[in-house]
């Protein structure tokens, strides 16, 4: 980094600076390429934190653009550390970085049950972040004893292992000056740019395709989303709208998903849990009542679970859903493994996929992938 880079990084925030935070009726939009190499020069620690969190606050404010949002992304995966992986096909599964408290994650499972389908997936995230601070396939996995620490590299090439097939990357590993901004985020306490676009930083890649799976909550996100996913080249898409903005919808109640294929537009399909076979009468997989209950360093008002009991009680549920054990966990795998399925091309609809995985599940194979 020269010293000329620094001052035209601090031009340039300068200037976007004064048109992006006048208002909510004065603020202009900026380019794509002003919101990638804005980006950058944060990632790459050339601009002072106060006015990186005005940049991040004033978009949010403003509400972003879509050249805003492609133009962090872009910025992000400048340096991000990806690679290709040696199979044709990989299945990039981005659930809620800030992970769950209200219920059991049980899609941490879903990598190690698709790769036993015959699929390549890559799940990624990283130990805590905002809003929620939840409980994460990070936390997860390494209490089923899963390694959570590959590089990129490492990771990739764990999808061509056919004793394993699938990884999960950590964002500390794959973008190191994103995970370093987690200090910054957390005291912007608020959802911003980077909240949305970071699951889309694709770092592992297939060597004709890869194809991107993730969770939604609120209306406006799937087309967000799709935007997003045909800029940086997944092939195809899937958007769930599932409990807690993860991969898993209701077990019990109407849900949908949009979908693209081809980089095509993207198109809303209703659901029900009837459709794979399921009756359930919970939406998702309870907190057992007896979890310690603990309060977030900063944030005393906030009761959340303990991170480490509530992620051993995944690990227990889920590896006993790998190895057959019906149930609520079992059922949610069940329901967005038949999706993935469907959606892949490897199945023709819900009900068989859902057979498929089932039969999967009760072969107790996947288990032996988890490691």
């Amino acid at each position: 980094m020269t010293a000329t880079d620094t001052t035209q990084a601090h031009m340039l925030m300068r200037s976007i600076l004064q048109r992006i935070a006048t208002g909510p009726e004065l603020s202009k939009d900026i380019s794509l390429d002003e919101a990638r190499e804005a980006t950058v020069a944060i990632l790459r620690d050339q601009i002072d934190p106060v006015q990186a969190a005005l940049f991040f606050i004033a978009l949010r404010m403003k509400r972003e653009s879509n050249d805003e949002f492609k133009g962090v992304l872009d910025g992000i995966r400048e340096v991000v550390d990806g690679v290709v992986a040696d199979v044709d096909h990989v299945l990039d599964i981005a659930d809620p970085y800030d992970g769950y408290n209200r219920t059991l994650p049980a899609a941490p499972f879903l990598p190690p049950l698709l790769a036993e389908c015959g699929l390549h997936p890559v799940s990624h995230g990283l130990d805590a972040v905002g809003p929620k601070y939840g409980v994460t396939h990070r936390h997860v996995l390494q209490a089923a004893g899963a390694n959570v620490d590959l590089d990129s590299r490492a990771a990739a090439g764990r999808l061509s292992d056919t004793d394993t097939g699938w990884a999960y990357v950590d964002q500390a590993s794959f973008c190191k000056p994103l995970h370093d901004l987690i200090p910054l985020r957390t005291q912007m306490i608020k959802r911003q740019v980077l909240t949305t676009v970071e699951v889309l930083a694709k770092p592992v890649m297939g060597k004709q395709q890869t194809h991107f799976v993730t969770g939604y909550v609120h209306k406006p996100y799937p087309p967000i989303y799709a935007m997003l996913a045909r800029h940086v080249g997944f092939n195809s898409a899937l958007f769930i709208r599932g409990v807690e903005g993860g991969i898993i919808p209701s077990l019990r109640q109407d849900g949908k998903y949009f979908s693209y294929h081809d980089r095509g537009e993207e198109i809303g399909v209703d659901i029900h849990p009837d459709m794979v076979g399921i009756q359930q009468a919970l939406r998702a997989v309870p907190l057992p009542e007896d979890l310690p209950k603990t309060t977030r360093p900063g944030d005393e008002i906030a009761i959340a679970v303990d991170i480490r009991d509530t992620a051993l009680a995944a690990a227990e549920a889920g590896m006993e859903a790998l190895n057959g054990k019906q149930g609520v966990t079992y059922d949610s795998l069940v329901y967005t493994g038949a999706l993935i399925l469907k959606h892949m091309g490897m199945q023709d609809n819900l009900g068989e996929a859902g057979e498929a995985v089932r039969a999967v599940l009760d072969s107790g194979k996947a288990a032996n992938r988890v490691k």
